[in-house]
Order: structure tokens, then C-alpha cells, then sequence
């Protein structure tokens, strides 16, 4: 069983020390993965509803440092050798998928193919707003999107025509280490969400999921994948409880048995000393008898 880390590149984990200090020691300790989150902007009023709390509220200041995700697990890259790297998530639909295919092919090649690519089609219509993207069919965009930088990824010489994006023949180099290109992971819980895990994606990142929700919805997206056309077994599936939640061996035994593959386990850390000593406790207590389930 692999737990990954999260989070580098928010709050005081948005800090060069850190997080070369942080990937380091993750990767000693024997972590899987290691994790960047992603908003452009925050809103101190917003209407939108957060999925993840009760309240529907954001669970952390709007004055907060995010990084940009890419440069955080790129400058995470120059600092280890095998921990794997992902966004969780990208904000997609915002983005130029064509600037988004370059810079995921820059950050496989530079980290040895080492990228996971997870994917949302995001929760703050403010925030579309500000980056002057439409809120209004942001799910559509992102398949349209995630189609584009395929080709960008696979093919010597593509060309692309959609509703949302639309390019010429170009050649964009480097492509990917990996092949076809990196693992994508939707996050999502919703039931159009899990249909496009099945559909275009290749793993599923649940946040906030209990054992029981988990092992529901992998069954879900097995079946809808089955009726993709695509195979069930090939699929990857990867949770975070909660930041903070206290988990116990046991927890990862009963996502192991839900069919989770990955637990994403850690904190946003406050310092040095910190995180160092939250990594090395996480790796003791479960990293290592995880690894022998």
C-alpha cells in the first residue's frame, strides 16, 4: 500500500527551505508521492460552495501563498531522485492547455518521469472569473482540453479543432518521459465526475472520503469504465481522508480492501523543525507497515 504526501506550496510549505526540506525527508521516509495544490487567486467574498467542509466554507485564510504548482514540484524535482510528484489538482479549465501540455512535458523530462497529473474542473466561480475563463460548462472544457494536450503529448506533428481550443500543426518538444504521457487523476465525487475518470482518465483522487464512500465510488467508476469500453484493472485510485484526521494502520488496511492504491496522509506544515518531525512520525507509524500490506 503507497501513502504520498500532502501539501508543498501552501502557506508555510510555500517556502524554498521547506519544501526542498520536506521532499527530502518524504523521500527517506519512504513516501510514495508528493503533492501541490492550485488556485490562481482566492475571493474574501464568494458565493461559491466549498466541497469539502460542512459549511461550505474555505477552512484557511484568503491571504494564504499558493504556488504555482508546477514551479513548486518542479524546484521538489531538483531536490529528490524517485519521490513521484502531483498537482492536487490542477485547475484545468482555466488554463491554456497548450502553455499546460509544455509545462507538464518540461516537468516529466526534468524529474525523470515522475509526474502524476491530477485533474479538477474547480469549485470557486469567482475565481473563473478573475482569470477570465467562463464558469458555465468548465466540465466540457476540461475534456476538450485534457483531448488537445493528448495529441500535443503523443503525436510528432498535431493539429486540433474544438469549441474551446483550436491550434494549427505545431511541434511541441519535449514530450513526456512517460508513455503515453503522465497519469491523469480526476478528483470529484460527483456522479458526472466519476463518469469522466472512466471516460478519459486513468485514477481517481478522492478527498475527505471515508473507507465505505471510497469502495462505493471505485465500484461506480469501475462499472462506468466497463461500459466505456475501457478496463476496469488499469485504473488507479488514491484518497486523502482529511488533513489533520488521525489515521490508524487499520484505516489503510480497510482502504487497501475498498481497492484505494494510494493514501494521501500529512499536514500544512508551520516550520522546519515541523515538518520534519510530522514526515518522520508519519513514516514510522505508517509509511513503513503500510508498504508491507
Amino acid at each position: 500500500m503507497q501513502i504520498g504526501f500532502f501539501a508543498v506550496g501552501i502557506g508555510p510549505s510555500a517556502d524554498p527551505e521547506i519544501i526542498a526540506l520536506t521532499a527530502r525527508t518524504a523521500e527517506q521516509a519512504g513516501f510514495h508521492s508528493l503533492w501541490a495544490p492550485e488556485h490562481v487567486v482566492l475571493i474574501d467574498q464568494y458565493a461559491s460552495r466549498y466541497p469539502y467542509s460542512q459549511d461550505g466554507k474555505l477552512p484557511m485564510s484568503t491571504k494564504v501563498d499558493i504556488l504555482d504548482p508546477f514551479v513548486a514540484l518542479t524546484f521538489a524535482a531538483a531536490h529528490t531522485k524517485t519521490i513521484r510528484l502531483g498537482t492536487g489538482i490542477c485547475l484545468v479549465p482555466e488554463r491554456s492547455p497548450v502553455v499546460t501540455a509544455k509545462e507538464i512535458a518540461s516537468l516529466d523530462k526534468l524529474s525523470g518521469g515522475r509526474f502524476d497529473f491530477g485533474v479538477g474542473v474547480g469549485w470557486l466561480a469567482e475565481e473563473f472569473t478573475a482569470v477570465g475563463v467562463p464558469w458555465e460548462r468548465r466540465a466540457e472544457r476540461t475534456r476538450e482540453y485534457l483531448k488537445a494536450m493528448k495529441l500535443l503529448w503523443t503525436e510528432e506533428e498535431p493539429q486540433f479543432t474544438g469549441e474551446f481550443c483550436s491550434f494549427p500543426k505545431v511541434r511541441l518538444y519535449p514530450k513526456p518521459v512517460q508513455k503515453p504521457h503522465p497519469p491523469i487523476l480526476f478528483g470529484g465525487e460527483s456522479t458526472p465526475a466519476l463518469k469522466r475518470v472512466a471516460e478519459v482518465g486513468d485514477g481517481w483522487f478522492g478527498v475527505n472520503v471515508t473507507v465505505e464512500d471510497a469502495k462505493a465510488k471505485i465500484e461506480r467508476i469501475r462499472s462506468y469504465a466497463q461500459a466505456a469500453g475501457r478496463d476496469p484493472g488499469k485504473f488507479r485510485f488514491m484518497v486523502s481522508p482529511g488533513l489533520g484526521l488521525p489515521v490508524e494502520l487499520d484505516m489503510i488496511k480497510r482502504y487497501r480492501d475498498a481497492g484505494v492504491h494510494q493514501v494521501a496522509l500529512g499536514a500544512i506544515p508551520r516550520d522546519a523543525k515541523g515538518i520534519k518531525g510530522e514526515i518522520e512520525r508519519l513514516a514510522e507509524k505508517l509509511v513503513v507497515p503500510a508498504a508491507k500490506l
